[in-house]
């Protein structure tokens, strides 16, 4: 599956060959609800293809949408479904992703990718990822206030002690034994068991898991880091990590004793102060700059701002789609209040022309908004 983070690191979505389709469906996790998820897709891209129609030449239709008739197709990919769906198309450029909050259902055909759905999920301001870890073997797992789901390993990452170690363990043959239940002290026992070896491979191990979490995950991810595991194990952990984005405060017990929606349950309680408080910042330096004129929830004057790269911060309301587009080469606004699914929202395009000029684009839920416009722009000067 395509990696949201890696594709928005590596600009996979600027300058793309027009037309740029972007297709969002809320899917189901389980059956019996998410046997109506292939047809509402294949619904979409019914009425994608009568639109297209309109301005393309068949041959060239038939090619855009072809990978969209594969997915229809894949049984495979619709039994293993989130929350949501985002496919982004163009010519010679097709990606998916799997997303763990629902999005509106939404076809957009523009001369740039609707992105504004896929920046709010990507943001580190509400998502975190989760270690969960135990001397034997590592889990990673990424989410937000609303689900968390186990990701796969990149390559390097030791899964276990043994693929850290191989050889070099201490005592393959000895292990490990929880008594008196998963809080109860480790008993070690095997031929010559002493806890200082125990100690010691695991404190190896640590390190090694450490570095490549940092390379693999959090680094490329720039997510803040939970860890999950009991109160030996967090802190040899902690002695020797040195990932900057490591929580201080950890969930302290046994990964394998917690479900997925407890995992989620108890890491939000860790992140929604930190969350609220960034957030916080961001509207009281918003409210600050107001009356200074250094900041404005004028759509044009943002417009033109960011287009002279003097956005710093901008905060758009998740909820909120003006119709239109922003003329990327004078900073105009051009609105359309027409129901055409061609239309993009002006409020994604001035997002990415924010991010484009070096600024930062924050998805913000509307209750959090610190005004009705729908946009908070903070300038840099």
């Amino acid at each position: 599956m395509d990696s949201l983070e890696q594709d928005f690191a590596a600009g996979l979505f600027d300058d793309q060959s027009t037309p740029c389709i972007s297709l969002y469906q809320p899917t189901h996790r389980h059956h019996p609800d998410n046997a109506q998820d292939p047809i509402r897709f294949r619904n979409l891209v019914r009425a994608l293809a009568e639109s297209l129609r309109q301005k393309y030449v068949k041959a060239d239709v038939d090619s855009l949408l072809r990978p969209f008739s594969e997915l229809a197709g894949n049984a495979a990919f619709w039994n293993c479904t989130l929350d949501g769906l985002a496919v982004l198309a163009a010519p010679d450029f097709f990606r998916v992703y799997r997303l763990q909050r629902p999005v509106p259902e939404l076809v957009v055909t523009a001369d740039s990718f609707h992105l504004k759905p896929l920046r709010r999920i990507v943001q580190s301001a509400d998502r975190f990822q989760l270690l969960a870890l135990t001397r034997d073997a590592i889990r990673l797992f990424e989410g937000d206030r609303d689900a968390v789901d186990e990701i796969d390993l990149a390559e390097g990452v030791p899964k276990t002690m043994v693929d850290a170690l191989g050889d070099q363990v201490t005592n393959p043959r000895l292990t490990v034994s929880s008594y008196g239940g998963a809080e109860g002290p480790p008993m070690y026992h095997g031929q010559g068991g002493r806890k200082d070896q125990i100690d010691l491979d695991a404190e190896r191990y640590f390190r090694a898991v450490d570095r490549a979490v940092l390379e693999h995950h959090s680094r490329p991810s720039g997510l803040p880091l939970l860890l999950v595991a009991l109160t030996g194990s967090q802190a040899i952990f902690r002695r020797v990590s040195r990932n900057p984005f490591l929580v201080s405060e950890g969930i302290d017990a046994d990964p394998g004793s917690l479900s997925t929606d407890a995992l989620r349950e108890r890491a939000w309680q860790i992140v929604e102060p930190w969350y609220l408080e960034r957030l916080g910042r961001f509207v009281d330096e918003f409210e600050a700059s107001l009356g200074t004129g250094r900041a404005t929830d004028d759509l044009r004057e943002a417009a033109e701002a960011a287009l002279a790269g003097r956005v710093g911060t901008l905060l758009v309301d998740a909820d909120r789609h003006v119709p239109g587009r922003i003329d990327v080469e004078t900073g105009r606004v051009r609105r359309d209040d027409s129901l055409d699914s061609d239309v993009d929202d002006v409020l994604d395009d001035l997002g990415e022309l924010v991010v484009r000029n070096g600024g930062e684009w924050i998805i913000v839920p509307s209750e959090r908004m610190p005004t009705t416009q729908g946009i908070a722009a903070i300038y840099r000067y």
